[in-house]
């Protein structure tokens, strides 16, 4: 290890004096840039992200001196790939320079790739806010290049993280999108059930009932196979046990459809929400007889 980071502080230096020294303004940039990438590559092979992210920036710099803003982006996403082992910080800062190229030259796809490469660094650091923000910017330039799946994917996380911070209308508006645009499609139709199924949980989260049993008429009228699922009876079950204010009833409903299917991670934090304030409900109509 010790000899790669030598041989990359020896092509890094090479790359230095190339471009201090005299020649032909492109052909030293050009030279400068290939040694910078040899000098990260051994940078890479040492395990030495931090120094392997820097010259990688180089890269990057060298290929704008050239105006070769697709190389100078692919240079600026690899500086981001190393430093996403060390330093999140610099990695975001590092993709956004990738993106704002690639949107210049009209690489849409590649753009929005790296958007939710953001969205998913955020998400790490339990940012959630900013995660939205990206996976938004994700979605949109993905389903801008009809790259439908993938566009689903980002507003699934949006949907997921708006309901994780109690912004039920959005995730709701979301989550029906979903299904609405999947419904008709034989890849993704399988997965409107589990769709509504999550919107009618937010919606339970909002305590309104009438506006449940509206949400549930909408769900059958959407799909017409939804009256018969189990996601269907339990979102009934759910909304006649918060109606009877019956927590009893409520949890029975909820372990009943886990037995048979094991309800996430999401599913299971917004039920327990709807619970607790079930109970706090109960508890306050008990003090007042």
């Amino acid at each position: 290890m010790g000899d790669q980071i030598a041989r990359g502080e020896e092509f890094e230096k090479k790359a230095e004096k190339k471009l201090s020294g005299w020649g032909l303004f492109g052909s030293k940039h050009d030279d400068a840039a290939d040694l910078f990438d040899k000098a990260a590559n051994c940078f890479k092979l040492a395990k030495s992200w931090d120094q392997a992210g820097a010259v990688y920036v180089k890269v990057a710099n060298c290929h704008l001196r050239l105006d070769s803003k697709h190389e100078a982006a692919g240079a600026y996403a690899n500086a981001a790939h190393c430093y996403k082992k060390t330093n999140t910080r610099e990695a975001i800062s590092c993709l956004e320079q990738a993106v704002h190229m690639f949107l210049d030259i009209g690489r849409l796809n590649m753009s929005a790739r790296y958007y939710k490469e953001i969205a998913e660094l955020y998400e790490q650091e339990q940012n959630l806010e900013q995660a939205i923000i990206y996976y938004e910017k994700a979605a949109d330039l993905f389903q801008s290049e009809d790259v439908t799946t993938s566009a689903n994917q980002c507003k699934q996380k949006i949907a997921q993280f708006s309901a994780e911070l109690e912004k039920y209308q959005r995730a709701i508006e979301i989550f029906e999108e979903i299904a609405r645009h999947s419904v008709n499609n034989n890849l993704l139709k399988y997965g409107v059930r589990g769709h509504l199924l999550n919107a009618g949980i937010c919606q339970l989260c909002k305590g309104d009932v009438v506006a449940i049993n509206n949400a549930l008429e909408r769900y059958q009228e959407l799909d017409p196979t939804f009256s018969v699922t189990r996601e269907c009876k339990l979102l009934v079950d759910l909304a006649a046990a918060i109606d009877e204010e019956d927590v009893a009833k409520f949890t029975g409903s909820v372990k009943e459809y886990d037995s048979m299917t094991k309800l996430d991670a999401l599913r299971t934090t917004l039920l327990l929400r709807v619970k607790e304030a079930l109970k706090a409900k109960e508890l306050e109509e008990d003090d007042l007889t």
